[in-house]
């Protein structure tokens, strides 16, 4: 390899939210990796500090170029740039949508088992969570259609927030799927916000799609958020994109970031967005090669010493999850147990709504030696838990 993803870096001297644990504790729990982002872009992010002035800063045409030209080769999605809205980051974005496309005591449309931080952005807008769970059979997700249906033609139902690709489950959602889910948001008169942050961390030789990109209806009803700081490790930098081809619905996500004040970028937000997408494909793919290693010697491990626990099929995001329902108790209580008896800190599935309740989530965007630590530590604390 080209990069090196071995090096383990100490990160808690760094102010960071996922290292401040105890000396012995290992943190696999929130969505940010333990590598550096790539060189490239720190010598991009270097040579705009060399400059010295960072004054207000503004998006420019090469920030958009970059977006379009990076979803048309990579994605197959060809946008228009001047459609591009620049936000601090997708759950700023979502925020803005759910104030400014619904009123006090609506329903916003989410699948669960989903990103938590879904249900904050519902609830602090003063709206109400209306959930749609997966379908789970044999260690894989699918949409309950006839539940989504349900869910949309209430007609307090004015908002759906989309995972694609799904964190937690790592789904890759297909293109017919996404044009149902489309058909059906037009039908009810559903608004469909979708959050494709982890779309670019995807098994090597599989891609996902665009939801704008799944019809003619999907580009009409959405209103997608994208960013290159889950790929590129950039979530400190405070940098996104909102698109979308309606021009009302885009007008209207322009005027909500700009009244929440989170629609101008900081001096290395453009920088490091450019950098990526014009720099830093042959450092991610490096990475998902590394990553999805690392998500199969896990799966391994747990198959060879621990089969009853096994990690829920899908093909993207660098977040293991782990149905661990043949470990008594609940989600919760098993991340606390095993942070209690090894120093492993993973998520419990019950953060993500209803369908976690027997999973965890874990982190494996890391060094080799941290995620077999990692897993030793999985496997030695859930043996512990089931013989108690």
């Amino acid at each position: 390899m080209k990069y090196d993803f071995d090096t383990i870096i100490d990160r808690r001297a760094s102010d960071s939210v996922k290292w401040d644990v105890g000396e012995n504790e290992l943190p696999m729990w929130v969505a940010d990796m333990d590598f550096p982002t790539a060189p490239e872009i720190r010598e991009a992010i270097a040579k705009r500090l060399e400059h010295g002035i960072f004054g207000y800063a503004d998006v420019s045409a090469r920030w958009r170029s970059a977006y379009v030209s990076w979803w048309s080769e990579r994605h197959g999605y060809t946008m228009d740039g001047e459609a591009l809205v620049f936000c601090t980051g997708v759950i700023p974005a979502i925020s803005s949508a759910v104030r400014k496309f619904t009123t006090p005591n609506e329903n916003v449309l989410i699948q669960t088992p989903v990103y938590g931080t879904f249900y904050n952005c519902i609830l602090n807008n003063g709206c109400r969570p209306i959930e749609s769970p997966l379908i789970y059979e044999n260690g894989a997700y699918r949409m309950d259609f006839d539940g989504l249906e349900a869910c949309m033609a209430n007609p307090q139902t004015s908002l759906m927030i989309l995972c694609n690709p799904h964190n937690p489950t790592g789904n890759i959602w297909s293109r017919e799927d996404l044009a149902k889910v489309g058909e059906l948001a037009k039908k009810h008169h559903v608004i469909v916000i979708s959050d494709e942050i982890h779309c670019d961390i995807t098994a090597p030789g599989k891609s996902y799609v665009p939801f704008a990109s799944a019809s003619d209806t999907c580009r009409e009803v959405s209103i997608t958020c994208i960013a290159p700081t889950k790929a590129f490790n950039l979530a400190g930098l405070h940098t996104a994109a909102i698109y979308s081809e309606n021009p009302v619905l885009r007008h209207k996500i322009w005027r909500a970031v700009n009244t929440d004040e989170v629609g101008e970028p900081g001096s290395f937000a453009e920088t490091a967005a450019i950098a990526a997408f014009e720099q830093g494909g042959a450092w991610l793919e490096e990475l998902r090669e590394y990553i999805f290693y690392n998500r199969s010697m896990v799966k391994n491990k747990l198959f060879e010493q621990l089969p009853e626990v096994f990690v829920s099929d899908g093909d993207a995001t660098y977040l293991l999850w782990i149905d661990v329902s043949a470990i008594p108790g609940n989600s919760r209580e098993i991340a606390v147990k095993l942070r209690e008896l090894t120093g492993l800190f993973v998520s419990d599935g019950e953060h993500f709504g209803p369908g976690g309740e027997h999973h965890l989530r874990m982190n494996i965007a890391c060094p080799r030696a941290l995620c077999e630590d990692g897993a030793e530590r999985l496997i030695r604390g859930l043996k512990k838990i089931r013989e108690s």
